[in-house]
């Protein structure tokens, strides 16, 4: 365990560089969409702010969520340090409950109006590639960060499952924001296990309905199982607007200075999942 925990950062590091190389070689390679602000531009800026989240999380977390769950294991505490259940089974347990507390803390993102003025900083982006999944603002990344500590503390997962765990979030949230396409028939089969970048880009779309759907990141059976699945936007894939409405302004959705000091602008509108006013009659379920 010791080991494991030495060497968690280059563990999730080789696994992040790795996935963003095959992600950002299959966005080369085969496009969903045309972007609308050069890559370059959206690239440095969108990293940067991953740079800085990294650098502020090591500084308040040292040992981040893996330091938790040994902690955890040490103390005795959580649900599957109290019972005795098979190591491979307290394992995948720990996977998918620390999926669901993801799938949740999303929704909760988009129904508290103040969670949602820092949320809007992973949707005010423009386009939709790669690197919109690491795109949140610092403060956002350190509330998750709680979150995570007190679902881990509550389920006292194996340090190897949180390890895996946080691994699938990196590469899951680079994977279902690829500005991919898939062939029609895999994504089909496909979404039935997992998100895709066709089914968490309507999450993306600018219209409220449907940016309050498809909130899973890795596991697609949170949405289809509370009732927030939606199979298409409106739009279509190539049709539909990203982003949100009002913010507009590169200065504003684009640069590092302005994603930073947009939870602080502007007024809270429709797309708080408790002030919608849409009707449902045109949802497009399976």
């Amino acid at each position: 365990m010791d080991t494991l925990i030495t060497h968690e950062a280059g563990i999730r590091l080789a696994f992040f560089l790795g996935t963003f190389a095959v992600m950002a070689i299959w966005e080369m390679l085969a496009p969903r969409r045309v972007l609308q602000v050069p890559k370059g531009v959206r690239w440095a800026n969108n990293i940067g702010l991953v740079v800085l989240n990294t650098v502020v999380l090591r500084l308040l977390f040292p040992a981040a969520a893996v330091g938790m769950a040994a902690f955890a294991v040490q103390q005795g505490w959580g649900v599957l340090n109290a019972v005795a259940l098979p190591a491979w089974l307290a394992f995948v347990i720990a996977v998918v409950a620390l999926d669901f507390v993801i799938w949740l803390q999303h929704v909760m993102v988009h129904a508290i109006p103040l969670l949602w003025r820092l949320h809007r900083v992973h949707h005010a982006d423009p386009d939709y590639d790669l690197t919109t999944g690491a795109r949140f603002h610092p403060i956002e990344i350190i509330l998750s960060m709680l979150i995570k500590f007190a679902a881990i503390a509550v389920l006292g997962p194996p340090v190897a499952a949180v390890i895996v765990f946080e691994v699938l979030l990196n590469a899951m949230a680079m994977f279902n924001h690829g500005n991919v396409r898939l062939p029609a028939a895999v994504d089909r089969v496909l979404r039935w296990f997992v998100v895709t970048p066709d089914m968490h880009r309507v999450h993306h779309s600018v219209e409220d309905d449907e940016t309050n759907s498809n909130f899973g990141f890795n596991l697609s059976v949170w949405d289809r199982l509370f009732g927030t699945y939606r199979a298409q936007p409106r739009g279509g894939h190539e049709g539909m607007t990203i982003g949100i409405r009002g913010y507009a302004q590169r200065r504003d959705v684009t640069w590092l200075s302005g994603m930073l000091l947009l939870p602080f602008r502007g007024r809270i509108d429709g797309y708080v999942i408790n002030r919608r006013q849409w009707s449902r009659t045109d949802d497009a379920h399976d």
